[in-house]
C-alpha cells in the first residue's frame, strides 16, 4: 500500500514540475517511483534472488512492540543464518566484503559474519518521497561541494552524479523531525576488557525536514547531556550543522562542570579524538562520517552488492549483560545480523594542503536509506588503520531509517569502541525550540 502511495505522490510531483531546471533531467527523474524507488534505490531485486524487490519497507511493528517505550522488538527473531563467512572461506565471498571486513577476518580467527535472508525494511513518510523527487530536479552543490542549495525536506540527490552529492544524501538522511536517544558507549582494549566511556542523552533535531519552513540555515542540530561515568557527568554540548560550510561552518559549544561556563568548542570536529569512544575514533567518524567535507576529495566509485549489518534489532536493543555482546577483539558474532544489500561506494582522499590522521576513507552507503553502514580508514602509509560499522535497525513505527549504534575497530591498537548503543531506547519527539540549541539554552539545562 505504501509503495502505491509513493508512486502517486511521485507522479503528481513530476506532472507539476515542468518549471524545474534541475540536477537531473525530467527523463531521469521519471525513473523515481518506477524503476527506482522515490529516493533512488533500484526497485527490482537482483538476478540471483538474494536481494528482493523493494515493496515499501516495514511499517507494521511486530508483536511485543510497546508504543512510547523507545525499544523495538526484532521482527525476524525466528530466522536462522543461511551461512557464515570467516577467515577459512573468505576467498569464496571476497567480492561481497568490504576491505575492513576482510581485514578483521584475517586478523581475528574468531571473527565471523552470519548471513541472513535480506529484508529491505527501510520506509519513509510520503512527504519525504515527494520532496525527494522535487529536489532531484533542482538541488545542486556549490563551492566545491561544500554548500547544498535548492533542497528541502527530502533527499537532495536521489540520482547522484559525484561523491559530494552522495555524501550530502548521507549527511541529510531522514531520521524523523527530532528524536532523543539514551545510550551507552564502551571501549574494549587490546586485552578484551570493556570499560564504560559514556552514558548520555542526545537530542537530534532536523530543521531541514521542517515542512513549515522553506528556508533554513542548519540541516541538523544536536544537544548532548552527559550523565556518566562520574568523571563526565554534567558535561554538555551543542552542535549546529550548516547547509553551507563555507559561510557559517559547524558551530559547537561545550559546558564543562569544572569550568562552570559555556564556551565555544571549535575543536569538536574533523580528526580530534572523540572522548566518547576513549579516542578510538575521531569526531568526524561519528555516524561513520559527519561534518564538513573540506579536508577530502570525494569520488563516487559506483554501486556494489555487499554484506553489511542490517536489521540488527536484537543487538541494538539488547537488554542483557553487556559482557555477552562486548567480547574480546570484536562484538559477539552470535548477536550481529548481516545481510546482502546494494550500496553506493564513495572514496575520499586527503585534499592537497589539508591535514587529517586518515589519508583515505571509503564509505558504503545503503541504497535504500543513504546511510553509511561501513567505512574503511587508511593511515598516511596507505595501510588500513580503522574500520567502522553502523547497525541499521529501521524504526518501523515512524517509519524512518535508524543506524545509531556504531563500532570502530582499530586494527593497529587491536581495540574497538562501541558508540551510541541505544539500550535505553530511541524516542521520536516534537521539535525543540530554537533557544534550546543556543549557548543560553545550554547554560540553563540544569547541569551541575
Amino acid at each position: 500500500m505504501i509503495i502505491r502511495k509513493y508512486m502517486i505522490a511521485v507522479a503528481l510531483v513530476l506532472v507539476c514540475a515542468g518549471w524545474a531546471i534541475g540536477a537531473v533531467s525530467q527523463e531521469e527523474a521519471k525513473k523515481l517511483g518506477t524503476t527506482l524507488t522515490p529516493i533512488g534505490a533500484v526497485k527490482a531485486g537482483n538476478a540471483e534472488g538474494s536481494i528482493p524487490e523493494y515493496t515499501g519497507g516495514l511499517i507494521n511493528p511486530p508483536a511485543g512492540y510497546v508504543k512510547g517505550s523507545g525499544l523495538r522488538p526484532d521482527p525476524f527473531m525466528g530466522e536462522k543464518p543461511l551461512f557464515s563467512i570467516d577467515a577459512k572461506n573468505i576467498a569464496q565471498y571476497a567480492d561481497k566484503l568490504t576491505e575492513g571486513t576482510k581485514a578483521l577476518m584475517k586478523k581475528y580467527p574468531s571473527f565471523r559474519i552470519d548471513i541472513y535472508k535480506t529484508h529491505r525494511t527501510v520506509a519513509f513518510p510520503e512527504f519525504v518521497a515527494a520532496n525527494t523527487v522535487k529536489n532531484a530536479l533542482k538541488a545542486k552543490t556549490a563551492r566545491e561541494g561544500l554548500s547544498l542549495q535548492n533542497a528541502h525536506a527530502g533527499y537532495p540527490f536521489p540520482i547522484p552524479k559525484d561523491g559530494y552529492e552522495a555524501m550530502w544524501n548521507h549527511l541529510t538522511r531522514f531520521s524523523g523531525d527530532a528524536y532523543t536517544i539514551n545510550f551507552e558507549s564502551y571501549n574494549i582494549d587490546s586485552a578484551g576488557i570493556p570499560s564504560l566511556s559514556l552514558i548520555a542523552t542526545f537530542i537530534f533535531d532536523y530543521p531541514f525536514y521542517d515542512t513549515g519552513k522553506m528556508k533554513v540555515d542548519y540541516f541538523y542540530r544536536m544537544k548532548a547531556l552527559y550523565t556518566g561515568p562520574p568523571r563526565r557527568a554534567g558535561e554538555a554540548v551543542i552542535i549546529l550543522e550548516p547547509l553551507d560550510y563555507t559561510e557559517k561552518g559547524r558551530r559547537a559549544w561545550q559546558y564543562l562542570p569544572g569550568q562552570r561556563r559555556v564556551r565555544l568548542a571549535p575543536d569538536i570536529a574533523f580528526d580530534t579524538p572523540n572522548p566518547g569512544t576513549a579516542g578510538g575514533s575521531c569526531y568526524d567518524d561519528t555516524f561513520l562520517f559527519n561534518g564538513s567535507m573540506e579536508r577530502f576529495n570525494f569520488k563516487l566509485i559506483g554501486k556494489k552488492e555487499i554484506y553489511v549489518p542490517y536489521n540488527n534489532y536484537k543487538l541494538s536493543y539488547f537488554q542483557g549483560d553487556m559482557k555477552q555482546v562486548l567480547t574480546p577483539k570484536h562484538l559477539n558474532p552470535d548477536l550481529v545480523r548481516w545481510e546482502l544489500h546494494r550500496v553506493w561506494v564513495v572514496e575520499g582522499t586527503l585534499a592537497e594542503g589539508k591535514r587529517h590522521i586518515y589519508s583515505k576513507r571509503t564509505y558504503y552507503l545503503d541504497e535504500d536509506s543513504w546511510t553509511a553502514l561501513a567505512s574503511d580508514e587508511y593511515d598516511k602509509r596507505g595501510n588500513m588503520y580503522r574500520m567502522g560499522l553502523a547497525y541499521m535497525s529501521p524504526s518501523y513505527d515512524l517509519p524512518a531509517p535508524s543506524a545509531d549504534m556504531q563500532t570502530y575497530y582499530d586494527l593497529i591498537a587491536h581495540s574497538y569502541a562501541v558508540n551510541f548503543w541505544p539500550r535505553k531506547g530511541i524516542k521520536y519527539t516534537n521539535k525543540l525550540r530554537d533557544v534550546e540549541f543556543s549557548p543560553d539554552g545550554l547554560a540553563g539545562s540544569g547541569l551541575r
